[in-house]
């Protein structure tokens, strides 16, 4: 062959190669765009979890008519302004974020079971917008505050009203579903309790600002003054993305509740408490002579609770950990899990990729990347099953807007103690959870992780309600981003 032909195929033999590589790439690039502006009921792919279909097909009830009660008057009437500033901790560092009228944590909101609450939101300042979303309770759909979701951002010198009734007593949190990744981080939250205020209760919400991790937004060790005697309910609320090792120090305690349920039968311990991103759980002890400490990760952050002029004891918290699917014992569910009619799994995973354009490693869910996800269809009074396993290296701690599901058991082991309600379940790498609940609240639910830049990265979902619709969208004019 002549040397000039020989060169040129040579160039055509490397064009080819070049070719095979950059057309897939190019293919793999073009479909994993992510819509500039998309219907969050129409993403991914229908999965009916083994149920029926025939009642799939007709347009239902929009998320705008699944509203709490538009009439009467509050029981609780509440106005929180959102603002972007610089702010100073309890503690006295300076943080340049977002507060809830003027303070992060924003205002601790106070309820008793049957009130009726209204929330007046306001964005002074925030300039991408925000939202309220009440994270463990199961508002009705219009009122769970997802950009996008259930209603637009709040723009700029914009308010939304926010009515619900508090039907479950508990701890709860508020924060902001709109790019909450960065708002929730920057401090636009704060405390619900449902429950009449009791003199030995204790809040302490756990965040983490400009990497100070802080109780109530103090470093450091904090004080709380209760008379020895003194039967004591401290309520604690993880805001940050990852789990965090918490417990009483210097007496054994009681785990009384998780994510705003009762354990039933709880016994005292003295072992660790690892609490989820976005769980909650209740400590109940009675305050010894010496006092106690509540201790998050280590004992260089505490909450002493002691009578005055003492000074509680320290202690790092032991390397043990209590175990809910043990703790306590039995009582009825009030369903029956093994009559489900939708079984679904939801499989975490991690590929290599390019997600909205963006090359890198990107959580999966059934194998599938963001938005190419499955979106779990129920029909109201459905007893649904879900199994969560985890194969992506990380932990994740996943949350069920709207619902409540119980704990059936972990890597195949039956959960035997109380029955372990919860909104947030942190499941480990190489984890399966199976857990159960009844579809009795319709609409359009995200069920994503909690490590809120994960949700980012495309861990994220939808629970849909046969013929449910909504007229927001992600994107667009509104600039709805939930994550």
């Amino acid at each position: 062959m002549p040397e000039v032909k020989k060169r040129q195929w040579g160039r055509l033999v490397a064009l080819g190669g070049t070719l095979a590589v950059l057309v897939p790439l190019g293919y793999l690039w073009a479909t994993s765009l992510v819509p500039d502006s998309y219907n969050p009921a129409k993403m991914g792919y229908a999965d009916y979890g083994g149920g029926s279909m025939e009642h799939m097909h007709h347009e239902g009830m929009s998320v705008t008519e699944l509203t709490g009660p538009r009439t009467g008057k509050p029981d609780v009437d509440v106005t929180l302004v959102a603002r972007k500033q610089k702010y100073q901790l309890a503690s006295g560092g300076t943080v340049d974020g977002y507060t809830v009228n003027g303070t992060s944590p924003g205002p601790l909101i106070r309820a008793k079971v049957g009130d009726l609450v209204q929330v007046t939101f306001v964005n002074e300042s925030v300039k991408d917008g925000a939202t309220l979303h009440w994270h463990g309770i199961d508002v009705p759909n219009a009122e769970d505050g997802v950009a996008g979701v259930t209603q637009d951002a709040v723009p700029v010198g914009g308010k939304h009203v926010y009515r619900f009734k508090a039907s479950q007593a508990g701890t709860y949190w508020y924060h902001s579903h709109q790019v909450s990744s960065d708002e929730v981080k920057g401090g636009l939250f704060g405390p619900i309790v449902i429950a009449p205020a009791a003199p030995g209760e204790v809040v302490a919400t756990i965040h983490t600002y400009d990497g100070k991790r802080t109780i109530n937004g103090r470093t450091g060790n904090g004080r709380v003054e209760l008379p020895a005697g003194t039967t004591a309910r401290v309520r604690v609320i993880n805001t940050d993305n990852t789990v965090l090792r918490v417990g009483l120090v210097g007496t054994p305690y009681k785990v009384v509740a998780v994510d705003g349920n009762d354990v039933h039968d709880p016994t005292p311990v003295t072992a660790a408490y690892a609490l989820p991103a976005g769980g909650r759980v209740d400590l109940e002890a009675v305050v010894p002579p010496g006092g106690m400490r509540l201790v998050a990760g280590t004992s260089s952050l505490s909450l002493g609770i002691a009578p005055a002029g003492t000074d509680p004891p320290s202690a790092e918290l032991p390397g043990n950990t209590v175990d809910l699917l043990t703790y306590g014992t039995p009582a009825p569910l009030g369903f029956e899990p093994g009559k489900a009619n939708r079984t679904f799994e939801y499989r975490i995973g991690r590929t290599a990729g390019f997600l909205d354009g963006k090359p890198g490693l990107w959580w999966t869910i059934n194998g599938h990347k963001f938005p190419d996800v499955p979106m779990f269809m129920v029909a109201e009074g459905d007893v649904v099953r879900m199994k969560i396993s985890n194969t992506s290296g990380q932990a994740h701690p996943m949350h069920l807007h709207g619902h409540h599901a119980v704990v059936l058991s972990r890597n195949g082991i039956p959960a035997t103690g109380s029955p372990w309600w919860t909104d947030t379940l942190e499941v480990g790498n190489k984890e399966t959870y199976e857990i159960a609940f009844v579809a009795n609240n319709p609409g359009l639910w995200m069920d994503h992780c909690h490590n809120l830049p994960h949700a980012t990265q495309g861990l994220m979902t939808h629970l849909m309600y046969e013929g449910t619709t909504t007229p927001y969208r992600v994107g667009g004019t509104s600039r709805n981003e939930p994550e």
